[in-house]
């Protein structure tokens, strides 16, 4: 939920200042602001939470901790190169391959009731999932809509 908050106030925030600064809207350069900041936003939980995150992936995948690290790392890469004009569009396809492949993640996660920021198995499970799959799909959506089609 913290995440999709963050894109949201970041967009909106994100529009009107530019709207300020250059008297005009630009949808999708605050929409890759707003992106931008929810995936540093979330690249901090891989520093912060890194024990439950690590948690999150399938036993047969050696060096968990470190895995998620360069993903947080990658996430960081990625949200910058959504802001410069010359590397959006791969960095947009990049970012939808990777939040693909992040979802299996999530419904292991989830099906094992794992709550990542505690690094405990009392999390939320199956139900979860009811928003974290619509939510991946609108990451996608909004990724593909800002740096893709325009």
């Amino acid at each position: 939920m913290k995440p999709l908050i963050i894109l949201l106030v970041t967009f909106i925030i994100s529009l009107f200042a530019i709207k300020f600064i250059t008297k005009k809207y630009d949808f999708t350069l605050s929409a890759r602001i707003a992106m931008s900041i929810m995936l540093v936003f979330t690249a901090i939980g891989h520093f912060v939470f890194t024990k439950g995150m690590s948690m999150m992936i399938p036993e047969f995948i050696p060096f968990k901790e470190k895995f998620v690290y360069i993903t947080g790392v990658f996430e960081i890469l990625l949200a910058i190169g959504l802001l410069i004009p010359n590397l959006k569009v791969i960095s947009g396809w990049t970012l939808i391959i990777f939040l693909l492949l992040m979802l299996p993640a999530n419904i292991y996660a989830s099906i094992n009731n794992l709550n990542y920021q505690k690094g405990t198995f009392d999390g939320n499970g199956l139900a979860y999932l009811w928003f974290r799959i619509p939510l991946q799909i609108l990451f996608i959506i909004w990724t593909y809509i800002s740096t893709i089609r325009i």
